[in-house]
């Protein structure tokens, strides 16, 4: 199933205007159980950060723009860097930010995250379901830890490999087409960010049994609809309005409660203040 053009002709029928932009944004971190579990390892994090001590922070692989707009509106002291390969959506991020009064603290740049050139130094960097589509990750780690502020966080979620991108079985295809792989173990993912200088601080498995069920409520059908025809256009209100209330109680489930295993997966990493040499 081909999963990004149909959530681009989503960003670009509610993109029209800035209002419509922040209910399609409302409707992502409503949605997207894997935003309900990235907000709370930002908020972890960011929390203590001092209010008059300000915190830089690279979006990377920021699509719509939604993460940073949440980061710059809750955190007065952010200054967000949104990169992407894709023009089309920061132009149309840059578009929607400038009617805003975060448009001082944010801003949007084409990059690649494999040989990435934003500099830093950042104190956080938030990779949200970004690193499934590329070929060389580790490529990307390296640059992560690179551009990050000694002391500074990273933030990942990425599909798992106990059914990441809706993969069951050995020979399936994924759901998402898009993807390159199928996702991380802990094990692999917290191997790769130590191989590249960070050290994850934190592990978990989101999309448990009651997110997974969530996500095939809230995501798989409705997609699978809207991929079939554009009349689904004219159903999805009414079906969400049923199965909504549903999906929230299990979002609810799924991020209090410690999945020991899941389709989804979320590491926080750390760079050492200090590096000790290996030779």
């Amino acid at each position: 199933m081909r999963y990004d053009p149909v959530k681009d002709q989503l960003g670009r029928i509610l993109g029209r205007h800035p209002l419509l932009e922040r209910v399609f944004f409302a409707l992502l971190h409503l949605i997207f159980l894997r935003s309900w579990h990235v907000r709370r390892a930002l908020r972890r994090i960011l929390i203590r950060w001092p209010s008059d001590q300000p915190v830089r922070v690279l979006d990377a692989g920021t699509g719509f723009g939604q993460y940073a707009y949440y980061i710059a509106r809750r955190y007065p002291q952010a200054e967000v860097v949104g990169v992407d390969v894709k023009a089309e959506y920061l132009e149309r991020a840059r578009r929607f930010f400038a009617h805003t009064p975060l448009a001082a603290r944010v801003r949007f740049e084409v990059d690649d995250l494999t040989q990435l050139r934003t500099e830093g130094p950042f104190d956080l960097i938030l990779a949200v379901d970004v690193l499934e589509h590329i070929p060389d990750d580790q490529a990307v780690l390296r640059h992560f830890a690179r551009v990050l502020q000694p002391g500074g966080f990273v933030v990942i979620h990425t599909p798992s490999d106990q059914g990441g991108s809706d993969v069951h079985a050995p020979g399936m295809q994924s759901f998402i087409s898009e993807h390159v792989r199928e996702g991380y173990s802990r094990e692999l993912l917290e191997a790769r960010l130590r191989e590249a200088g960070l050290e994850p601080l934190e592990s978990h498995y989101s999309y448990g049994p009651f997110g997974s069920l969530a996500w095939r409520l809230l995501v798989k059908r409705p997609m699978l609809w809207l991929n079939r025809s554009r009349a689904a256009y004219l159903l999805l209100p009414l079906y969400y309005a049923l199965v909504l209330p549903i999906g929230l109680v299990l979002h609810v489930l799924d991020l209090y409660q410690d999945n020991r295993r899941g389709t989804g997966l979320l590491v926080v990493a750390q760079k050492p203040h200090t590096t000790v040499s290996t030779r």
